[in-house]
């Protein structure tokens, strides 16, 4: 008897179901079904993927969900038992029954959810047509009253089914071994005889295999944060699998009509997607025109504007109106003019736009609609890896915007459209093969230590799997096979690696439909934004618009940078700079690239010391080379543009192509373009081509390999040659880079220089704006402002601003950085400042802003120093707060009262308002230096450690920053003996699992902090001196490593050796020994040296070479100064060659 699985959950159930869709169809066909649905809960995440695996294998698909009804209504958000959620498996017939379901899905989300997405029997009411409805599990609509020994109740829900969906309605019968089930089955089936309803056979399937049941509990273990190994939880037995039609025909062999009634309610499901059409919003142009004229209009126009009357504008109008007629041709007009549409109302707002991202700056229209600000043409970017002509697919236009401002763009676009026409992008985090180990060990019950050893053995690799990292790391592979529990980690990982965990809300996606959403896409709802159900990908498949809307937070950097620019240059503006200025490639060229947009990392800093920008084109180069796969070509790259003889080309027809990158192939768009010049391809299947070598198809690139070596012969190119040539095109076109991309990106970070070499205070200030909210990156970007020469000085309650600020010469520090400040108060501080003067003292100002603030945040300001300029003591400050805010509670109080405002209190009616300041001094120097790295994050008047810089050369000590990127960018390798001069901040003791005592240390230097692990042998020789507050010289084993979660960058560990109080300089010998070097004397210079290492100390050793005219100073020999010494040197090397400073 044929069978048909009817309620089935998938991996998209999120960790309550095994059964991967790549291979579920595969499973059923074996089976010998032709029909399978998939009712995930409560959601139709993985319907789109399910259908087309499904229609792949020949298989039909049925969509399907299993939702959650709330009896009493959707609307009561509280939990009984005769209100909690049941569970209802809703199938969709055809397209009205889908865009039913996709509504009943979508409401249950947006009006529903209470810990579940839920509906209710009103919407299901108004959304019944064409959908089938089946009772579900146990837990179903009718079986949970039956459950809880309420029969009425059953009945009333089988009636009011039955009322609903009518014939469509049926009663599910299950056999998989859940307590109670047979008792309440003879109810369920007494019940549809006496209501005439018929019934179905399903099996609630979770998971494809029998054998696949511990995989289903691991999952819902991991999703649950339950232990594996808990008796109690998880699914009973191992019957939840796909069965055959012959078991499920013994299984309700007595009443076959339950397995007969799937084959016929299947026949009566046949939904299909729509992959063909699109379907975009329309645009409403100006009377008179259509949307093509508009746009045709428009792009013209902007040609005149942005580009002008250049030798070449032959060439430019052709351009424009070939791609205005691939545009109209490809129906993409309404797609372009929405485009320019919101991006004109950013820009009209003063909303900071990006000069392009992605493909979109190949484009001349959208250059000319001031969508991009990177002429195409000037640069040579391709309109085809915007849009092919051959290739009929969605276009891509990503704008960046204003990261402050981002969501204003989105309002306007939801308020234009419709909010019921807008909505973001879902994404999923799926189990990686690290997470996977992770994730798996807690819920097996694993020590942390061993979960976290098994994880760290897997190669860091974006994307990598299991197979892959077994074949890769011998020392996985050897515990996989050796260690029973590591075994059975691994095997479980192999099952888990790859699903979708959580969704969330994608950053940037934004879907734009024509009618309702919910016709196309059902929708959840993530932090109370309604997002699509289905992910970037699908929603295009669908034929839905899709906009990524990004927020980029350099723009706002750069935006500030010329809000305070102006006030010194009132006719500045950032656009108008030129893309030739001296200054600011020379400033890059010397690697001065910190807090740059793309390029203040220290390879990249690296990179331009070495390539020497001169261009804006260089600037390009470099962000497309510093990557994997370009970066192996860097090397030759320098090499040939330090001499481009060296250059050879198959043939002349390469040269303009690949001069510009000194014969390097770094970008996509150089593929396109020899495929164009060479063998005589359109862009249009150039650009085919290169995306099938990118993805590796091999099968069609062997047919485009004779295609091309052909077009080659015709313009007199060896077939060996033109061979090489596709070889090489075809290993790297994977790692090719969007020149398109790489352009405009390069605008943005040439803009960030530019005002970093005009503008510096400037842009520093805007710079640590943007990072109000990190300590870390605050005292980062301080100490490049102390490197050029810029002074930041700290908060000021008369002089700060809410952000940073320029003040004369220098930077102040911002309000809204201290740290339990906020925005909110430092705003209020600011306009109370600028609307009614500078406070006069310290009971003005609490007088005039307690309001808004807390004792809390006044204190902050105290102790941070903001409020010296008041001309109080931040320790006497401090202690009269309490009084100061129990008397200004009273006052508003009074004030509540009388409808008084509290500066009404200092009025002719009323005694000032004074605060009394007891006398009792100040904090000690170490106190005050604390208070201001605890509410600011770093160090204003002085630091501990800056006393220590003799000993800091003498144990050859490296700043934790430093040895952080060295050890990622592999100058120091892991596990090295590094020397640390650092201050213990936290020292936490911990028990290990023998019983020892170790610690852990938070330590800081002047450039950051770190962690110290000491173990307990170390502990027990050094933890007399491990107290908080010391400050140390640390030795020990530095590596990176990656946290625990998985998530976020390495972190530093450093396991302690050796530890020994540091010497601060009044310790040391100040005075310095110099020597004089001279070629007379030049060999005996080893002799000299052997001296002063017989005679160690703390004073200074500068040698002066006469011959060059320099002086260097050792850093690893610090002398005793004495006669004899002085004596000796002079023998070595002669009279008058040897002399004491200081």
């Amino acid at each position: 008897m044929p069978f048909v699985h009817l309620h089935l959950h998938t991996e998209y159930s999120l960790l309550d179901g095994e059964c991967r869709i790549s291979t579920l169809p595969e499973t059923v066909k074996k089976q010998g079904q032709t029909a399978v649905a998939i009712t995930d809960h409560g959601a139709l995440y993985g319907a789109v993927d399910f259908y087309k695996a499904c229609v792949a294998e020949g298989i039909k698909p049925i969509i399907g969900c299993e939702t959650y009804v709330a009896p009493e209504g959707a609307h009561i958000k509280t939990t009984s038992p005769t209100n909690a959620p049941h569970h209802l498996v809703l199938l969709a017939k055809n397209e009205t029954g889908y865009k039913n379901l996709t509504k009943i899905v979508s409401e249950a989300f947006i009006h529903g959810f209470y810990n579940r997405p839920r509906t209710d029997f009103e919407m299901l009411s108004r959304h019944s047509e064409g959908l089938i409805a089946l009772s579900a599990c146990i837990s179903g609509i009718i079986a949970r009253p039956l459950m809880q020994d309420r029969p009425d109740t059953a009945r009333a829900h089988a009636m009011r089914m039955k009322e609903i969906f009518g014939g469509d309605f049926y009663i599910e019968i299950q056999r998989n071994g859940v307590e109670r089930q047979e008792e309440i089955n003879r109810k369920l089936i007494k019940l549809a005889r006496e209501l005439d309803i018929p019934i179905v056979a399903t099996n609630d399937v979770h998971y494809t295999k029998r054998e696949n049941a511990p995989t289903q509990k691991l999952l819902m273990a991991i999703g649950t944060a339950n232990s594996y190994y808990d008796s109690a939880f998880g699914m009973p037995g191992s019957e939840f699998y796909i069965k055959s039609a012959d078991e499920m025909e013994a299984l309700f062999a007595d009443i076959p009509e339950a397995v007969e009634n799937t084959v016929k309610i299947a026949e009566m499901c046949d939904f299909r997607y729509d992959f063909s059409h699109l379907h975009l919003p329309r645009f409403d142009p100006p009377a008179g025109f259509t949307s093509a004229d508009y746009l045709k209009k428009l792009s013209f126009d902007g040609l005149e504007m942005y580009v002008g009357k250049p030798e070449n504008r032959t060439e430019y109008v052709s351009r424009l109106e070939y791609e205005l007629s691939v545009i109209h041709s490809m129906g993409f007009d309404d797609y372009f003019l929405i485009t320019w549409d919101f991006v004109s109302y950013a820009k009209r707002r003063g909303i900071s736009v990006g000069p392009g991202r992605g493909s979109a700056v190949g484009s001349l229209t959208a250059y000319c609609l001031n969508i991009t600000e990177v002429d195409p043409l000037r640069y040579g970017l391709l309109f085809e890896r915007l849009l092919n002509p051959e290739r009929v697919s969605m276009p891509d236009i990503d704008i960046d915007f204003c990261d402050e401002r981002r969501g204003e763009v989105i309002s306007y676009v939801s308020d234009k459209y419709g909010s019921d026409h807008v909505a973001q992008i879902i994404t999923f985090d799926t189990l990686a093969c690290r997470a996977a180990v992770r994730d798996a060990g807690r819920a097996l019950d694993m020590k942390y230590a061993d979960v976290d050893a098994i994880a760290k053995l897997i190669p860091r690799d974006f994307g990598i799997t299991l197979k892959s990292a077994l074949e890769r790391s011998p020392e996985l592979k050897e515990r996989a096979e050796n260690d029973r529990n590591v075994g059975q980690l691994i095997d479980f990982v192999s099952k888990l690696e790859g699903r979708p965990r959580n969704s969330s809300t994608h950053a940037t996606g934004v879907v734009i439909t024509d009618l309702p959403t919910t016709d196309y896409v059902p929708l959840s709802v993530n932090d109370g934004v309604p997002v699509t159900q289905f992910g970037m990908t699908t929603v295009a498949e669908l034929g839905l618009l899709k906009i990524d809307f990004l927020g980029l937070r350099y723009l706002t950097i750069i935006r500030n940078a010329e809000v305070y620019a102006r006030k010194s240059d009132p006719d500045f503006d950032i656009a108008d700079i030129p893309l030739d200025d001296d200054a600011t490639y020379e400033m890059l060229s010397r690697g001065d690239a910190v807090g740059l947009f793309q390029l203040e990392s220290s390879g990249m800093r690296s990179l331009l010391q070495k390539l020497k920008p001169h261009c804006l084109e260089d600037i390009i180069s470099v962000i497309s080379l510093y990557r994997p796969g370009p970066a192996d070509s860097i090397d030759t790259f320098l090499e040939n543009r330090r001499d481009m003889t060296k250059v050879k080309y198959i043939s002349p027809l390469l040269k303009p192509i690949l001069d510009t990158t000194c014969g390097c192939i770094i970008y996509q768009e150089q593929v396109m373009q020899i495929f164009r010049a060479l063998a005589g391809y359109s862009y249009g299947r150039a650009d085919i081509v290169r995306r099938a070598m990118a993805k590796k198809k091999h099968v069609e690139m062997e047919k485009e390999r004779v295609t091309f070596i052909e077009g080659c012969k015709k313009n007199g190119i060896p077939a060996d040659d033109a061979n090489a040539l596709f070889d090489s095109m075809s290993s790297f076109a994977s790692y090719a880079f969007n020149k398109s991309h790489a352009a405009a990106y390069a605008v943005v970070a040439y803009r960030t220089a530019y005002l970093k070499c005009h503008y510096p205070k400037e842009y520093m200030c805007a710079l640590l704006t943007s990072v109000a909210g990190s300590a870390t990156k605050i005292n980062e970007y301080i100490s490049v402002c102390r490197d050029m020469g810029i002074a930041v000085l700290p908060p000021d309650v008369n002089e700060s601003e809410k952000g940073f600020a320029v003040v004369g010469d220098h930077i102040r520090f911002g309000l809204m950085a201290v740290k339990n400040v906020g925005d909110g108060y430092a705003e209020f501080i600011v306009n109370e400042r600028n609307e009614n003067g500078k406070f006069t003292d310290m009971s003005d100002f609490l007088l005039r802003t307690a309001d808004a603030g807390t004792k809390q945040m006044a204190s902050a300001l105290v102790l941070c120093g903001a409020m010296t300029s008041l001309g109080v003591k931040r320790k006497s400050a401090n202690a009269a707060l309490d009084r100061a805010f129990s008397t200004l509670s009273q006052t508003r109080s009074y004030r509540r009262s009388d409808q008084l405002s509290l500066a009404d209190i200092g009025g002719n009616d009323f005694a000032p308002f004074e605060i009394e300041i007891p006398d009792i001094g100040e904090y000690d120097k170490p106190s005050l230096l604390e208070f201001e790295k605890q509410y600011m994050g770093v160090y204003f008047s002085g630091h501990p450690l800056q006393q220590y810089s003799h000993d800091a050369k003498k144990s050859k000590s490296i700043l934790i920053k430093d040895l952080y990127s060295r050890l990622k960018d592999g100058i120091i390798p892991e596990k090295a003996s590094v020397s640390l001069l650092c201050r213990i901040k936290r020292n936490r003791p911990k028990m290990t699992k023998k019983n020892s005592l170790m610690a852990y240390l938070e330590v800081e230097d002047l450039s950051g902090e770190a962690e110290i692990v000491v173990f307990p042998t170390m502990l027990e020789k050094y933890g007399p001196i491990l107290k908080e507050g010391t400050i140390v010289v640390l030795v020990g084993n530095a590596s990176l490593e990656e946290p625990f979660d998985g998530q976020g960058d390495d972190v530093l560990r450093f396991l302690l050796q050796t530890a020994r109080i540091a010497e601060d300089d009044s310790r040391f010998d100040n005075r310095t020994v110099y020597l004089k070097i001279t070629p007379e004397n030049e060999r005996f210079y080893n002799l000299a040296v052997k001296t002063l290492k017989n005679h160690p100390g703390t004073a200074r050793v500068r040698i002066y070479r006469t011959a060059t005219g320099k002086i260097e100073e050792s850093r690893q020999i610090f002398v005793t100064v004495s006669d004899t010494l002085l004596e000796q040197l002079e023998a070595d090397l002669g009279k008058g060659c040897a002399a004491v400073k200081g």
